[in-house]
């Protein structure tokens, strides 16, 4: 089937007009025939078959001098050989039966599409821009960094931006999966997507609409739909035996026979366009069951080449690990309690802007409650903070910050020096050290679990990559299964091992969520971006994304991924099998050309219908 001409795309109201006029033409031509006019009837199912089948013909020919010799000219034969034998029931059969299947493919592809209208259908189309006075609505279009936008409760964000008043709680499930609500103040980061409380607020925006989370997730999926897959060319390989084994099989029948009708029935019988049009929509399908599992699956290829991975890539940090340093000890000197060491550092760490400070802030929040306001915060980047809260000088920052800022010599020893942590922040109050704050990056719960299930999935080989040290990585590797750790990797160096991996051990998964995992990405024969945070580069890099912080979804994707091409499969060579047998049966004279065309109806339907199973998620 010249998948690439399918009535240039057409819509499926303009896709029915061709099945329909066949159909009419045999229920025309039927009732004469039950009022006992046979010949006539005859004349009418000519009449129709010359109308509805030349553009048919018409159609194959070109394909044909365009050098594609696919299951079309199986169905061309069967038409022309209908005219010429006078056999015009059978032909007009094979007419409904091809533009039928074309127009099930458009109905199809309609519900393989749903995941895209729903995400379209869901934006907002207005936002309501704040001005001296009120607000103004304006198109989301519209939008410019920096604008103040209301948010009302109910609403949808319009665009990625900040909170800058006001309070509410977000549901987040969109973009996230999650659906416990998450409480948001100002300053907090939100995305286009989200859907407002029972709070109004004002955020600044830092975005276009377009250029914003749930834009691109929209323009992904659209992408994914968009694209071929290697195993639609592959169903066109299907093709190109299946024909010339028809034509084979038409001869020889001559041949033996001498009898063109049995002839024109094998050509009937093995007309299967729209079983090989059930290739692309399993997989649109299967595209779009991953979507609705906040999976982004950019192409059938990468569908393809995801069923069958057999060597999975991780990196570690914010992929394996949190990516977020979270406080695991906090320790006081001096009589310093844990809980008001946290109240006062948390206090200045509100004001901070770095990933440390917010980490900090949230750990103290979650101890004492509401933090006290600071005063006069300073942040020194890459070193520390200082600020007056409760009438406390208060500093936190790295030891060498810390002690320049006491006056101390660096080879000065307190009770807080260890080699437990790789990460520790030293506390200040009142101009004396008085406690310290260890930060380490936790490993996911969802870690361990899929690595266990990988070797199920047929992954036969587990490493981890890291920018990290040698130690670092192995420690993490150990803690979740994984046998091969390397270290102290830079993005090149990635690089040049998943080529190697990819040249020597077979196809290659990759899973990262960092920037400088990208060019890795890109080499591996399959990439997926965790973009829970957002993406960026890496998003872009990857043939498969997942939108919400969930490394579990790794398996999933496989899963679906695995499901989607077994259903493929299963649509090609159950139907080309059935093929297979009617043409033998019709070559011997037990098939007649009107029962073959009903008969290749059904298989074609049945395993179109088949393949719709990739949308539910089917095996």
């Amino acid at each position: 089937m010249d998948t690439h001409n399918i009535s240039a795309r057409a819509p499926v109201g303009l896709a029915l007009l061709r099945p329909g006029a066949a159909l009419l033409g045999i229920a025309i031509g039927a009732i004469v025939y039950w009022r006992g006019s046979a010949g006539t009837a005859n004349e009418v199912w000519l009449v129709a078959l010359a109308i509805t089948g030349l553009p048919v013909l018409v159609r194959t020919l070109a394909a044909v001098l365009r050098g594609n010799f696919a299951t079309d000219v199986v169905a061309a034969l069967a038409i022309g050989s209908s005219l010429a034998l006078r056999e015009p029931f059978a032909g007009l059969v094979v007419v409904l039966m091809q533009t039928g299947g074309e127009a099930l493919e458009r109905y199809a592809e309609g519900r393989a599409s749903a995941a895209v209208r729903a995400l379209e259908d869901a934006a907002p189309r207005v936002a309501h821009r704040v001005v001296q006075g009120g607000e103004d609505d304006i198109a989301v279009d519209a939008i410019v960094v920096d604008d103040r936008l209301l948010v009302r409760p109910g609403e949808v964000i319009p665009c990625d931006g900040e909170i800058v008043d006001g309070h509410t709680e977000l549901d987040t499930s969109r973009l996230t999966g999650e659906s416990v609500p998450r409480l948001v103040v100002p300053g907090a980061r939100v995305m286009s997507g989200m859907l407002n409380g029972s709070g109004a607020f004002v955020m600044r925006a830092t975005a276009l609409a377009s250029q914003s989370q749930y834009a691109r997730i929209v323009d992904l999926v659209r992408s994914a739909e968009a694209s071929k897959s290697p195993l639609q060319r592959l169903a066109d390989r299907y093709a190109g035996w299946f024909t010339p084994a028809t034509l084979v099989v038409c001869a020889v029948t001559w041949m033996a026979t001498g009898d063109a009708t049995r002839v024109l029935a094998v050509l009937v019988v093995a007309t299967p366009c729209p079983l090989i049009l059930a290739t692309p929509i399993a997989i649109i399908g299967g595209i779009n069951r991953a979507a609705t599992r906040q999976i982004i699956v950019r192409s059938g290829s990468a569908l393809e080449r995801l069923s069958d991975a057999e060597v999975a890539v991780f990196d570690k940090t914010g992929t394996i690990t949190e990516g977020r340093p979270r406080v695991s000890r906090v320790r006081g000197l001096d009589g310093m309690t844990e809980r008001d060491l946290l109240r006062l550092v948390g206090a200045v760490e509100q004001r901070a802007g770095h990933l440390l400070a917010r980490s900090l802030a949230e750990a103290s929040r979650e101890a004492v409650g509401t933090l006290p306001t600071p005063v006069h915060v300073h942040e020194a980047p890459g070193r520390g903070v200082t600020g007056e809260v409760e009438g406390h000088q208060v500093m936190i920052g790295s030891r060498g910050y810390i002690y320049e800022q006491l006056g101390l010599a660096t080879e000065h020893a307190t009770p807080l020096d260890d080699d437990t942590t790789t990460l520790r922040a030293m506390v200040a109050i009142d101009g004396a050290l008085r406690g310290a704050v260890d930060y380490d990056d936790r490993v996911r719960a969802s870690a361990a679990p899929l690595l266990a299930e990988l070797e199920s999935l047929g992954v036969r080989r587990t490493l981890l990559f890291s920018g990290d040290s040698a130690r670092n990585a192995r420690s993490v590797a150990d803690q979740v299964g994984i046998a091969e750790a390397v270290g102290d990797l830079l993005p090149g160096d990635k690089v040049d091992r998943v080529t190697e991996l990819s040249r020597s051990e077979g196809r290659v998964l990759m899973v990262g969520d960092g920037t400088n995992d990208a060019p890795a990405l890109s080499r591996a024969d399959v990439g997926i971006a965790l973009a829970g945070h957002g993406g960026g580069i890496t998003a872009e890099a990857a043939d498969v994304v997942i939108l919400i912080d969930d490394l579990s979804r790794v398996g999933e994707a496989i899963r679906i991924a695995q499901g989607t091409l077994r259903i493929a499969r299963q649509s090609i060579l159950v139907g080309l099998g059935l093929s297979g047998i009617g043409m033998i049966v019709a070559a011997f004279g037990y098939l007649p050309p009107v029962a073959g065309a009903l008969v290749q109806e059904g298989i074609d339907v049945a395993v179109i219908l088949n393949a719709l199973r990739a949308l539910r998620g089917g095996t």
